[in-house]
């Protein structure tokens, strides 16, 4: 007999009283002071965990984006997406309030140097007890790279090579302390055995480590290891590094589609396909009835700022769109060496399955999946046993009550299809990853 396939769901988080849709923070319920509480984060974290998600992971960006117009005015002056507040500081608030549920760090592996990723995430898959992730990223703005002494971002190719050295480096390290390694025997006066620690010297074409890493293995060897680029340089990185991949296609043909090439290039790796789990995007609004939906929709929808959608999309997509939508009408192809190419995909997706135009397309903020615990959990079934994805990633629409929706109405819904796990299977996040209940 087959087993019924069940889902995995991660929560999109970040530090600021801003959601993922436009406007949203502008609704009555969303709070905006508490950005500083820990009280916040670890509200966040039990609720969470409450409804057995399996992990939540701060989105970061390491700039204000200033690519709309030339100015940062309708990004963050409109209320876009920023992080208020280090990811880093929140997470271990997170972890002391929970046991089980998984915590996402967004980190660059263009800005960094591997010694101290390596430390920093390290530390926090200890201190959780197995449970940290860290979402790679190489960066996409210009804003991002003037803040570390270059004048613009190096090209994809140039930034997926030196992640991949990155990564070969962090493993390294990570792997620098065998698990027997730290004794602490007081009646033999042996705190660690030294023969198990070992120096990595890493020599790779952009980075250079020696060694050994100055803390100690964690319960899960290293954290879960996330991506999201959609270029094909980056399904290449992906296929060899990432345990979880947030996507955003449009429609669960491209879903299926992109699922399936990973899995082809994992296999060119020695990886199976169970080896990365696909997670997609998907922004809610739940209600009791169909029509409490609507209405709940229709509110957001009235609080959306068309500039605010324009600076959003100018800076995921890599493009001007003030200055695009001027001069051409069609799908414009990404800008030198920033953008996001999964935001570009999608783009192109929508305008083919809705019909409406490029320039309406990038106006408009995110469909959302409006509806009833039930009819949400149908399309949610339906992308996952036809192979679109193995879960999906939820940002709020409005937080905390996306969140809050989602754990009283579709989360009981479905665990009543058998779809998603009633308890933790395992103690880390790995472990969860693998064994979805």
């Amino acid at each position: 007999m087959t087993r019924r396939p069940k889902m995995h769901l991660v929560a999109y988080l970040r530090t600021n009283s801003t959601a993922s849709y436009a406007g949203g923070w502008r609704h009555p319920a969303a709070p905006l002071d508490d950005v500083w509480s820990p009280e916040r984060y670890q509200s966040l974290a039990r609720l969470l965990e409450g409804a057995c998600f399996d992990a939540g992971f701060f989105a970061d960006n390491l700039a204000l984006p200033d690519l709309y117009k030339g100015r940062i005015d309708d990004y963050i002056g409109r209320g876009g997406q920023a992080s208020l507040l280090d990811p880093m500081i929140a997470l271990p608030i997170m972890a002391a309030a929970t046991s089980r549920l998984g915590l996402g760090a967004t980190l660059s592996t263009t800005f960094n140097e591997p010694y101290h990723l390596a430390r920093s995430l390290g530390s926090l898959d200890l201190v959780s007890g197995g449970r940290a992730a860290w979402n790679i990223v190489s960066s996409t703005m210009d804003c991002e790279a003037r803040n570390f002494g270059l004048p613009a971002m190096p090209d994809k190719e140039t930034r997926y090579d030196r992640a991949d050295d990155v990564l070969e480096a962090c493993t390294k390290l990570w792997d620098s302390w065998d698990a027997e390694a730290l004794v602490m025997d007081r009646d033999r006066g042996v705190f660690a055995d030294t023969s198990r620690i070992r120096a990595v010297n890493h020599d790779g074409p952009f980075v250079r480590v020696r060694g050994p890493l100055g803390i100690p293995r964690s319960p899960q060897g290293h954290p879960v290891l996330m991506q999201a680029g959609s270029s094909p340089r980056g399904r290449v990185f992906a296929a060899r590094w990432a345990e979880l991949v947030f996507a955003s296609p449009a429609t669960k043909e491209a879903g299926a589609e992109f699922r399936a090439d990973l899995h082809e290039r994992m296999g060119a790796h020695g990886r199976a396909p169970g080896d990365c789990k696909v997670l997609v995007s998907m922004s809610l609004v739940l209600g009791e009835t169909e029509a409490i939906a609507r209405d709940r929709a229709a509110y957001l929808d009235s609080l959306v700022d068309p500039e605010l959608v324009l600076a959003s999309n100018s800076s995921l997509m890599g493009i001007d769109l003030d200055r695009k939508l001027r001069e051409e009408a069609a799908a414009p192809e990404l800008v030198g060496s920033q953008g996001v190419q999964g935001t570009l995909d999608r783009m192109s997706q929508t305008v083919a399955a809705s019909g409406r135009s490029f320039a309406e397309t990038v106006r408009r903020p995110r469909d959302l999946f409006t509806g009833t615990a039930a009819g949400i959990a149908d399309v949610m079934e339906d992308w996952l046993v036809s192979g679109a994805c193995d879960g999906f990633v939820l940002p709020p629409t409005v937080y905390p009550g996306t969140f809050e929706d989602v754990a009283r109405l579709l989360v009981p819904e479905l665990q009543k299809r058998g779809l998603f796990r009633r308890g933790y299977a395992g103690r880390t996040l790995r472990e969860n990853l693998r064994d979805p209940g």
